[in-house]
């Protein structure tokens, strides 16, 4: 029996529900990477407008930092389940697994070279290719693993904080910024071109890879753990579980996320909002949308949000391309030019729009394109 891709009849609607929402909070973050010179500045004292100020902090407490954990935990619980479905048909999964990283890479690197420099798809295919190292282990083990490696980074933290102490946090490269400014909002592709290779190279450097295998790889192995025990396809079973992470996480996330906001603002309370408020805030996020489908009709009206989650690829490249042409030079050269609250709608209405080109995609085709393209690397086999 040959390893075959999972057919639609038989996928989980609510973790399909849970990619689509991951991918609405993805591109309320991203749109001010592509409207803002963003690795060269600090989004907390940028702004100067107050309702700049007061939509930046919404996005602060309820999107940033909550959904590349969130999301990094699906791509680990969707993974475990690969390996589940390859265990079961007494099929090895290192090669299909390796060769299925490999291709996420390469869709990545087109991705950092030819659309947006702040891709993701590259670590998450070198973290996902570690990952499969570890997916023989149980479950416990996993998390045992997950907690700890990530409280190398928590450790580190709050040794080398200072929580009484007002931090200089606030930076500003002037140089970069009127770079930024001039490739992205009036260069030709091949100026912006180049400045997308100077902020990729920020976006890559190895001070960002250590931090994201302290902050990104503990979560796949928490979602891999999830998806042994299989918490979301046994939610009736253990819905007291998802209640009470629903109702304690998801608060108290958002409460440590407010700290930055509340009070005086310090290195230490970005931190806490950051790497310990975000991932809080995840798996509450997580936590109230498996409950919720736990209602059939909650779940259908959260219908829309599997579709798009069905082709988390094809959306999120699909989403760099759109804000590309919104805001880039080559297209209509919005870049700086938006506040944050325009940045909102814009983010919600392209979301909008992409959940009707999924519907109505899905309607012919059982996988996104680059779902299928995807695919075929993965599995295709050499004849001879």
């Amino acid at each position: 029996m040959e390893l075959t891709p999972t057919p639609t009849k038989t996928r989980n609607k609510t973790l399909d529900i849970l990619r689509g929402f991951s991918l609405l909070g993805i591109i309320l973050v991203n749109l001010l990477a592509f409207n803002l010179p963003l690795p060269h500045i600090d989004l907390g004292s940028w702004f100067t407008l107050p309702s700049d100020i007061k939509w930046h902090q919404l996005l602060d407490i309820y999107v940033q930092g909550s959904f590349y954990p969130l999301f990094a935990m699906l791509f680990g619980y969707g993974l475990a389940m690969q390996w589940q479905k390859a265990h079961a048909n007494d099929q090895p999964f290192w090669s299909t697994g390796l060769r299925r990283m490999v291709g996420l890479f390469i869709i990545g690197l087109l991705h950092a070279i030819l659309i947006w420099w702040g891709d993701i798809l590259m670590m998450y295919a070198v973290f996902g290719t570690l990952l499969l190292l570890f997916l023989r282990m149980p479950p416990f083990i996993l998390f045992l693993l997950a907690f700890a490696w990530n409280g190398v980074i928590q450790l580190f933290m709050i040794v080398f904080s200072s929580p009484g102490v007002v931090d200089d946090v606030y930076y500003a490269n002037i140089v970069g910024i009127g770079e930024a400014l001039a490739a992205y909002g009036t260069g030709t592709w091949l100026e912006i071109f180049d400045q997308r290779m100077i902020d990729l190279a920020v976006q890559n450097s190895s001070v960002m890879w250590f931090f994201g295998l302290f902050t990104i790889f503990p979560y796949m192995l928490l979602g891999a753990g999830a998806s042994k025990l299989k918490l979301i396809e046994r939610a009736s079973e253990v819905k007291w579980l998802w209640i009470g992470l629903a109702v304690t996480t998801f608060p108290l996330g958002i409460y440590l996320k407010n700290l930055s906001i509340l009070q005086e603002r310090t290195f230490f309370l970005e931190y806490i909002k950051t790497y310990v408020g975000g991932p809080l805030t995840a798996i509450g996020y997580a936590s109230i949308i498996v409950s919720l489908c736990l209602l059939p009709t909650v779940a259908k009206l959260l219908t829309p949000f599997a579709t798009v989650g069905r082709m988390s690829l094809s959306t999120y490249i699909g989403q760099s391309v759109i804000l590309s042409v919104l805001f880039y030079g080559f297209g209509f050269g919005l870049y700086g030019k938006i506040n944050v609250q325009s940045g909102v709608v814009i983010a919600v209405t392209i979301f909008i729009v992409q959940v009707v080109i999924a519907d109505l995609w899905l309607r012919k085709f059982n996988q996104g394109p680059l779902e299928a393209l995807w695919r075929k690397f993965t599995y295709f086999k050499l004849r001879v």
